[in-house]
């Protein structure tokens, strides 16, 4: 599947585009809690997507229903970030188109040996181990804290 902006896939009737793009400030705050994720703040939001590596959007009759991204200093590591989907539309193999379209851009412009890492909630650790993520577990675990929050917003 060919990624480049505008790209329109069929599943099961419906129509998807995928566009490689950055979500604005609004799909970004909608996206990650209509998704199950946490919320971000509008100042959060302002100030780290302009900083994306690498964004995938997905439309359904033109609203955003889905994205991924990929942050990182564009040469030795790189975090896979926000792989979601509302829940209308999950279930019909969007996650793993957007998990695709991230793999092939990081294919062509990461430099090899750059480290990519990501943290998988629950049971999302089966899909990204079909795009060589391994469990890094005992020898090393993911760690994590939010500024001005508790454990619970982890």
């Amino acid at each position: 599947m060919d990624h480049a902006s505008g790209n329109v896939v069929r599943v099961g009737g419906a129509t998807y585009e995928f566009r490689d793009e950055t979500p604005s400030v609004e799909t970004y705050r909608m996206l990650r809690p209509g998704s199950g994720l946490s919320a971000k703040t509008r100042e959060a939001s302002e100030l780290g997507l302009p900083n994306s590596w690498y964004a995938v959007t997905v439309f359904h009759d033109g609203a955003p229903i889905g994205m991924g991204r990929v942050i990182g200093d564009g040469g030795l590591f790189f975090l896979v970030v926000d792989i979601c989907v509302l829940p209308d539309h999950q279930g019909r193999g969007l996650g793993k188109r957007i998990m695709q379209a991230i793999s092939d851009e990081l294919g062509r412009r990461a430099p090899q040996s750059a480290h990519v890492a990501l943290i998988a909630d629950g049971d999302a650790k089966y899909l990204y181990e079909k795009f060589g993520f391994v469990e890094t577990a005992p020898g090393g675990v993911g760690m994590a804290y939010v500024v001005g929050g508790t454990r619970d917003d982890i």
